[in-house]
């Protein structure tokens, strides 16, 4: 109890002339404490009643050869339970003539070793360098300095286009600076080069929607060693539009955190709201919406997170990359970019009513004198409304769909709809084939084998 929650009582029999024994029945106190701190006060005035520090208060009071003792024992590999250390430094105190420590000193002992040294001796020294090391927080001087790109494995399960359950993948790039999604992919199967390269040139190319306005080449491109990331693909681009590559140390993830704590934000405020999202501890999952639905689903959250305030850099992401107005860095041209990126090519000929690919016809008048000529096309699968022409890697045109010219649809809705009407036809199929089955009459039974006339043995003068 305090100097003022003392006086409070105190007070009652110095100023009102209440008899310290009927003090002590109305609050509990012994009547010897009440006048110990009568005589306190006047001694000393009010401030004599606040207590006195011990003067070995926060001082050990267990002997400094036990507390070595058990230091050692709490640095040792694998570390005693508490109670065996509590048991052996009894034993060593009984053995050296001291004191024995009781069960809360021991913990109390442990409990005050650092950190840092109980992580280096029992978990070694690249678990100390991951948790107690200081990391640099380093940001970006200015927008598109530098760009951050990884994959994760997202916790949701989608349909395939055979509508079987298939976890999908996210790519992001990510602007250091203004922690703006600048481009982003949404794929099946394992991370590759191609859908990096085209999640990079998403990044890179003019959006066409205005509020998404992060664009251009960044001077710098941090990734891990992914073999995506480091493949010859990705260096001749980097090389060509003058990018540097900077990988992560090998085992080391330090100063990926930012796309990192991104990919938990799209975990939490958007997949954990939409069905098929694994939990831990419930990996089965009913598997609802195909990979155009998600990849919709997280395209909106992205437009939300560069517009909302960021925590760590109290502006939104759009804005901090906007700043006061500045020209990014572009590309030569657009034909140029998608020559370096687009590489999901295939070879086609050219027919007198335009390129035939994936069930479409594509169109554009500077075809005519190909006619005839075997070409290279390369394509996003995110957009097939429109396709590039290439004839020996020189670009000659942007063929559009003639039949869905302002369309925008992917690969994966066309196997999909392909899938669905196999199926609608199949079904078809299963539904008429028994009702022809009950109108046809019955075929008469097969008579019986006929039974072979067993040969009798042949036998001679000789067998008898």
């Amino acid at each position: 109890m305090d100097g003022p929650q003392k006086w409070n009582i105190l007070r009652l029999h110095i100023e009102d002339g209440i008899p310290l024994a009927s003090l002590a029945r109305e609050t509990g106190i012994g009547t010897r404490t009440l006048s110990r701190w009568h005589s306190a006060y006047r001694a000393g005035g009010v401030a004599a009643l606040e207590r006195t520090p011990r003067a070995d208060a926060g001082a050990r009071r267990t002997a400094p050869e036990l507390v070595v003792f058990v230091e050692h024992l709490a640095l040792t590999r694998p570390r005693p339970s508490i109670a065996t250390l509590h048991r052996l430094a009894a034993a060593e105190a009984s053995r050296t003539g001291k004191k024995p420590p009781s069960y809360a000193t021991v913990r109390s002992i442990v409990q005050a070793l650092d950190p840092g040294m109980v992580t280096l001796a029992l978990e070694g020294p690249a678990s100390y360098r991951d948790r107690h090391e200081l990391v640099y927080l380093h940001r970006a001087e200015h927008p598109n300095a530098l760009w951050q790109a990884d994959h994760t494995e997202l916790d949701i399960l989608i349909k395939d286009p055979s509508g079987r359950p298939s976890r999908p993948w996210l790519t992001t790039i990510m602007d250091d600076y203004s922690r703006a999604i600048c481009g982003y992919m949404v794929f099946e199967g394992a991370p590759s080069a191609m859908n990096t390269a085209l999640a990079l040139r998403q990044a890179i190319r003019p959006k066409s929607d205005p509020a998404w306005s992060m664009c251009g080449i960044p001077d710098a491109l941090y990734v891990d060693h992914g073999s995506d990331f480091t493949s010859h693909h990705l260096e001749y681009t980097a090389i060509a539009l003058k990018i540097r590559i900077i990988h992560s140390t090998v085992g080391r993830p330090q100063g990926r955190g930012k796309i990192e704590r991104f990919f938990q934000t799209v975990n939490t405020e958007v997949l954990a709201t939409l069905p098929g999202h694994l939990t831990p501890g419930h990996p089965q999952a009913v598997p609802a919406l195909e990979l155009a639905g998600l990849d919709r689903a997280i395209g909106e959250f992205v437009g939300q997170y560069n517009e909302r305030t960021h925590a760590a850099i109290r502006t939104s992401p759009k804005a901090a990359w906007i700043g006061e107005g500045w020209m990014p860095r572009m590309p030569e041209s657009l034909e140029e970019l998608d020559g370096l990126l687009l590489r999901v090519s295939k070879h086609r000929t050219i027919q007198r009513d335009g390129i035939h690919f994936q069930g479409q016809r594509y169109l554009s008048p500077t075809l005519a004198p190909f006619v005839g000529r075997t070409i290279t096309i390369r394509y996003d699968p995110r957009d097939l409304s429109e396709i590039r022409v290439y004839d020996h890697d020189t670009f000659v045109c942007t063929a559009i769909d003639e039949a869905h010219p302002n369309q925008r649809y992917s690969l994966h809705d066309i196997e999909t709809a392909r899938r669905a009407h196999r199926r609608e036809l199949r079904r078809g199929i299963n539904d008429r084939i028994p009702a022809a089955n009950r109108s046809q009459p019955e075929p008469p039974a097969p008579p019986p084998p006929a039974q072979r006339k067993r040969k009798r043995l042949r036998t001679y003068e000789e067998d008898e």
